[in-house]
């Protein structure tokens, strides 16, 4: 087991050195000049060629890439084009954090629902239960974003007054629940249709009537042999949820005034922040990566035939 987590680890540092080398060309090269951002409308080419030596942006592409790289590692991702006298850093590292949090709750209403639900699904195939359980979940997921937030305001809020119409207030305040609710929701009817898929597979391997014929309970085998195998794709697809806690939706921030970084990242791009969208960028390329070494190793814990390998 140890043996396959170090190759994982092993393995980390040349992706992050790829993803953040890509990251920088692409944004070293992509359309538009920082300093023309940064001058605007009082644009000037001598001034411009001043301003861009004094930024270093007239230096060699890979010294100007080992600059950024020994301040990004330092947690300095330069200065905002737009925010002048910002940095990049005190810009994100506020708004990633409340994006986290709305994810993180999200995605607990998602799988605390998902996985039981999914595996008790399973259980019931051939009875009403089972197509009855999946399209309401397919209902919750159908139904848009913009068009369930004002129902549940309408209902929380203005009607029942049990919780604030926006705002943000941290993770544990009242507000949390709308969007707990229109962001968890829709992810439950994925997580149950996996999972159901996932226990219905397992329930069909020979390991598995092995164990009935050697007269363990039903208990026990959907918690020893049924339960961790099925488990196997659930912990991929939450990978790639760990690696995207990091923004939300930028319709969710706009409706109910969360100030997560959806809407700044949006804001970014149309304003043509290079910093802001290059350090957001690499950020969620790390966070993707972990990710991914996160699940590998999970998979030692969860899957018995790679703790052998």
């Amino acid at each position: 087991m140890w043996r396959y987590i170090l190759r994982r680890i092993s393995w980390v540092p040349f992706l992050l050195l790829t993803v953040s080398a890509m990251t920088f060309v692409f944004g070293h090269y992509g359309p538009g000049d920082p300093v023309e951002v940064m001058m605007g409308s009082k644009f000037d080419p001598e001034t411009a060629e001043r301003l861009r030596a004094s930024l270093g942006l007239d230096r060699p592409v890979i010294v100007q890439y080992a600059d950024y790289m020994w301040g990004a590692v330092q947690g300095d991702f330069g200065e905002s084009l737009r925010f002048r006298g910002r940095s990049v850093s005190s810009l994100l590292i506020g708004k990633m954090w409340v994006s986290f949090q709305v994810n993180l709750v999200a995605m607990i209403v998602s799988v605390g629902v998902g996985l039981p639900l999914g595996f008790w699904v399973a259980h019931k195939q051939g009875s009403w239960v089972d197509p009855t359980t999946v399209l309401i979940t397919l209902v919750f997921m159908s139904i848009p974003i913009m068009v369930s937030i004002p129902i549940i305001l309408w209902g929380t809020c203005l009607k029942l007054n049990l919780v604030p119409c926006s705002g943000w207030g941290g993770i544990f305040d009242l507000r949390m629940i709308v969007p707990a609710i229109t962001m968890g929701l829709p992810g439950v009817a994925g997580i149950v249709r996996l999972m159901r898929s996932s226990t219905l597979d397992t329930l069909g391997q020979d390991f598995i009537r092995t164990a009935r014929a050697k007269g363990l309970s039903s208990a026990q085998v959907d918690y020893k042999h049924v339960l961790k195998n099925a488990l196997i794709p659930i912990v991929t697809v939450l990978s790639f949820s760990l690696a995207g806690m990091l923004t939300t939706g930028f319709i969710t921030e706009r409706l109910l005034g969360i100030p997560g970084v959806g809407d700044f990242a949006i804001q970014s791009v149309f304003n043509r922040d290079y910093p802001v969208i290059m350090a957001f960028t690499l950020i969620l390329s790390v966070a993707f990566v972990i990710a991914n070494l996160i699940a590998d190793i999970a998979y030692t814990f969860v899957d018995p035939r790679i703790r052998f390998t």
